[in-house]
């Protein structure tokens, strides 16, 4: 991969340049712009972009908990048909794709990572919906959603704590929050309802483990 000059720092050459179009082994049905290894497109980030002030490029890659959430919704469009949808702290918006391609009355993805932004539009494009994207941090925003899915979200602690708290506020207002994990060290250890489970292949460059056992939970208010 060919390091961009520092003043073209254009999140969609960057993509092309730092992916190939590749569908998630749990979702074969949906493309989208994926990294083949780790470490290169780390370094491009770090190399290329570090003066931008980014985080890594969690969208490279389809992560378990996301694919299993995706896998559901697809094999259960019921669960956002008619609804109005978020998917939280997207990536790759993966879930936000496969929510529209279900049926949602209409979908949304937050990200806080503007090349993830345009890492979400050129993947919608690739499947043939429209995801628009808020660069915003929605944390303790009032919601306008009827449905909320986040995978992945806790795998560091203050993350975790802050985005559970606000996301059991949300439920308390009746609004449904479906989150994908795939055993990460903070998920909250009490007021969750098993939904479904998947077996998610995955890649030992971003794991411990070939495949992780992956839980589709629905959040209680407490």
């Amino acid at each position: 991969m060919t390091e961009l000059p520092r003043a073209e720092a254009d999140p969609v050459a960057f993509i092309r340049r730092e992916t190939v179009v590749a569908a998630p082994p749990l979702v074969p049905e949906i493309r989208l712009h994926l990294a083949t290894e780790i470490t290169p497109i780390w370094q491009a980030t770090e190399t290329t972009l570090a003066h931008e002030g980014l985080p890594p490029p969690y969208w490279a890659f389809a992560w378990p908990g996301g694919q299993a959430l995706a896998r559901t919704i697809l094999d259960d469009p019921a669960i956002v048909a008619g609804k109005c949808v978020l998917d939280f702290a997207a990536g790759s918006g993966l879930v936000a794709i496969a929510a529209a391609k279900a049926g949602a009355r209409s979908v949304a993805a937050a990200e806080i990572d503007k090349f993830a932004a345009s890492a979400i539009a050129l993947n919608a494009a690739l499947n043939g919906v429209t995801v628009p994207v808020t660069l915003d941090d929605v944390v303790g925003t009032t919601s306008p959603w009827d449905l909320v899915l986040a995978g992945d979200v806790c795998y560091e602690r203050p993350m975790a704590e802050r985005v559970t708290a606000w996301l059991r506020t949300l439920v308390r207002q009746g609004i449904e929050v479906l989150m994908g994990d795939p055993g990460r060290s903070y998920l909250p250890p009490s007021g969750l309802q098993l939904v479904t489970r998947h077996r998610v292949p995955t890649s030992l460059e971003l794991e411990d483990r070939t495949e992780r056992d992956t839980a589709i939970w629905r959040l209680l208010s407490e």
